[in-house]
């Protein structure tokens, strides 16, 4: 059993934005592998999915960025996961757009989401994918950097790293952090480029 949790914020105002890429790629799961429909609880959004052969949760929280640790606890003590069994994906603005960076423990690196996570496990031991959205341009604010929406030569990057992130979580659930990191920690290559486009073709 593994529970996937998606940052971002809820409502219209924060669709498409990019502080909202855990949103997309729990999206992205739930349409390629999703068993249930979408219910409510644990301050958030519920998916069940069958992540080729193991049992999973994809929490979408609903409270907001800054209190994201409110919906995971919550739903991390219900099913009486341990820490190793929890996978946080959220966006990273200090890694260059559409790079993925998995691992397996650490700080929040000034994500509030996984700020409040860590405040609320009490823990900084559990997994997390990072997802970069480029850096703000010079003289942008970050917060309205984060809030603002990819632009149309972005997005192209960005759809294929939430299904290369989603890949990366299947990896994550069935062989472990260690060979999920081997395998996603790398720059993208022109082939897995090509892959992807076949796949989603």
């Amino acid at each position: 059993m593994k529970l996937v949790v998606g940052l971002g914020n809820p409502g219209r105002k924060y669709e498409g934005t990019r502080h909202n890429v855990g949103y997309l790629v729990l999206a992205e799961l739930a349409r390629r592998f999703g068993t249930s429909k979408p219910r409510s609880r644990f301050h958030g959004h519920v998916v069940e999915v069958d992540l080729e052969g193991v049992r999973a949760v994809l929490l979408s929280p609903l409270t907001y960025m800054n209190r994201s640790g409110l919906s995971a606890a919550a739903a991390r003590d219900y099913y009486k996961l341990a820490n190793d069994d929890l996978l946080v994906i959220c966006d990273d603005l200090n890694l260059p757009l559409g790079k993925l960076r998995v691992r397996p423990k650490g700080s929040s690196g000034g994500q509030k989401g996984l700020e409040d996570i860590i405040r609320h496990l009490g823990a900084e031991d559990f997994p997390r994918l990072r997802i970069g959205i480029g850096s703000p341009p010079q003289g942008w604010d970050a917060t309205d950097y984060v809030l603002g929406r990819f632009s149309r030569e972005e997005k192209a990057q960005i759809e294929q790293a939430v299904r290369r992130a989603s890949d990366a979580v299947v990896a994550w659930a069935r062989h472990g952090i260690q060979h999920c990191m081997n395998q996603y920690n790398t720059p993208v290559q022109h082939n897995t480029i090509a892959r992807d486009r076949n796949n989603s073709a």
